[in-house]
C-alpha cells in the first residue's frame, strides 16, 4: 500500500506529517515500514516517557487487559484508587478526577473554577486569565483559552471570560483581574507549543500571591509539562508555589490516552454529584500503564532528566546558526539562524526525529534515552544545524 498517498486520501489533512512511515521500535529508536532506522527526539510530543513499547508499561497493561478493560465509572476500580492514592501523596493534592487528553484535563479546570467561584460568590464572576501564547487544547473552551490569535480563526463566536496577560509581566495581570470578574489564572510554566518559554520565577511567585490574596485560584496547565518532562515530578515544584488545580494528561498515559486534573484543599470539594463525568476517564488499562509510569519517576531519574537537559543546551549553544535555546529539563527550544524547515527534514533525513514549536526546533526525547543514543542524535542534529 502506498501508505502516504491512502493517508492523504482517507484522513482528515490537519497534520503537516514528516516523510517517514513508522512501524515498530524500542525505547528511543523507531524503524519505518522500509527499515530505515531513526532516534526518536519527539516521544509522541512528551507522551513516550520511557519510549516506545516499554517493558513495564507494556507488563501492567497487558496484566489489566486481562482482568477488566472497561467499566462504568458508576462502580469502583482499583487501579483508579490506587493511581489517585500515588498522585495525591505524591503532590500534596487532595482529589483527582480522571479524563482522556490534555484538552478534557482543562475543561474540568475551568469548569471547577468557575463552580468554585460561583457557589463562594453567586453569578457574573467567572473570568479566566491565561497568558498570550499560552496553549490548552483545541475544545472550544480550552481554544478560547489559548492566548495565540491565529488558532482563533474561522472558530467564532468563541465562550465568554477569557482575557490575555503578557507572560513575565505581573502588571498585565493584576491589571487584568482588577479590570474583570476574575475566577482564576491559568498558567503553563513552561510554554510548550508557544515555543518552549519558561516562565520567569519572579512573575509566576507574584501571580500566586496576588491570586491567592485576592481568592482567585491558580490552575497549572502540566499537560506536557508534568510527569518528569522539566527534571521534577511536575513543572510547578521547580518554582516552589502550591496551585489550586494542577492538569495533566500526555505522559501519564505513556503512550494510551489519559488525564488527569488534580485537586488542592482550597477546591477539593467544588465538583459534586453529577456536575461533571466521563465515559472513559480512568480506564482501567490505561490506569494501569499510568501506575507503571508514575511509580519510576522517581529523584534518581529527575536528576538524570536534568543532566541530559543541560548537555543538550550545552552542545547546541555552540552551534553557529543557534540563535537562543531554551526549556527546562529535557524540554527543549532551539531559535535558529537559518530554515526551520529544512532542518527538521535534514534530520529527519538523518535519521533523527525532531519536532517544532512557533517558530522553534523542539527537542523532547525520552527521559530514558541512553547517554549514547543521545550524544549519537545530538551530533546529528548539530552537524544539520552548522551545515552549509
Amino acid at each position: 500500500m502506498d501508505f502516504k498517498a491512502a493517508d492523504k486520501e482517507y484522513i482528515v489533512n490537519v497534520y503537516n506529517r514528516m516523510d517517514a512511515v513508522l512501524d515498530h521500535g524500542k525505547g528511543s529508536v523507531l524503524y519505518d515500514v522500509n527499515g530505515k532506522e531513526y532516534i526518536d527526539l519527539s516521544a509522541g510530543i512528551a507522551v513516550n516517557v520511557f519510549g516506545v513499547c516499554d517493558d513495564a508499561w507494556k507488563d501492567a497493561v497487558m496484566a489489566q487487559l486481562n482482568k477488566l478493560s472497561h467499566i462504568s465509572n458508576v462502580f469502583y476500580t482499583e487501579p483508579q484508587v490506587i493511581l489517585a492514592k500515588m498522585l495525591c501523596e505524591k503532590t500534596g493534592m487532595k482529589k483527582v478526577f480522571f479524563s482522556n487528553s490534555g484538552a478534557e484535563s482543562n475543561e474540568c479546570a475551568i469548569k471547577a473554577a468557575r463552580k468554585y467561584s460561583h457557589d463562594k460568590y453567586g453569578d457574573g464572576r467567572y473570568t479566566i486569565i491565561t497568558l498570550k501564547n499560552s496553549f490548552h487544547g483545541r475544545t472550544m473552551a480550552t481554544l478560547t483559552a489559548c492566548g495565540q490569535d491565529e488558532l482563533h480563526q474561522d472558530f467564532g463566536p468563541f465562550l465568554d471570560g477569557f482575557v490575555y496577560a503578557e507572560a513575565d509581566n505581573f502588571e498585565s495581570v493584576k491589571a487584568l483581574a482588577e479590570e474583570n470578574n476574575v475566577c482564576a489564572v491559568m498558567m503553563e510554566l513552561v510554554q510548550g507549543e508557544g515555543g518552549v518559554h519558561p516562565l520567569d520565577p519572579a512573575f509566576v511567585r507574584a501571580v500566586v500571591d496576588y491570586a491567592h490574596e485576592k481568592d482567585i485560584l491558580v490552575i497549572i496547565d502540566e499537560v506536557q509539562t508534568g510527569n518528569g518532562r522539566t527534571g521534577a515530578l511536575y513543572a510547578y515544584m521547580n518554582y516552589g508555589i502550591h496551585p489550586d488545580i494542577v492538569t495533566t494528561a500526555k505522559a501519564i498515559g505513556g503512550g494510551l490516552p489519559f488525564a488527569a486534573t488534580m485537586f488542592a484543599d482550597s477546591c477539593q470539594y467544588t465538583l459534586t454529584d453529577h456536575t461533571h463525568g466521563s465515559t472513559f476517564g480512568g480506564n482501567p488499562i490505561c490506569a494501569a500503564g499510568a501506575i507503571s509510569i508514575i511509580e519510576r519517576l522517581d529523584d534518581t531519574l529527575m536528576a538524570e532528566v536534568r543532566e541530559k537537559g543541560a548537555y543538550i543546551k550545552a552542545e547546541l549553544e555552540g552551534c553557529q546558526n543557534v540563535e537562543f535555546v531554551s526549556g527546562m529539563g529535557l524540554m527543549i527550544g532551539v531559535k535558529l539562524k537559518k530554515d526551520l524547515g529544512t532542518v527538521v527534514k535534514e534530520c529527519v533525513d538523518k535519521g533523527v526525529l525532531v519536532l517544532t514549536a512557533n517558530g522553534l526546533l523542539r527537542l523532547l526525547p525520552p527521559l530514558n534515552i541512553p547517554w549514547d543514543v543521545l550524544k549519537k542524535a545530538v551530533a546529528i542534529v548539530k552537524d544539520v544545524i552548522d551545515a552549509e
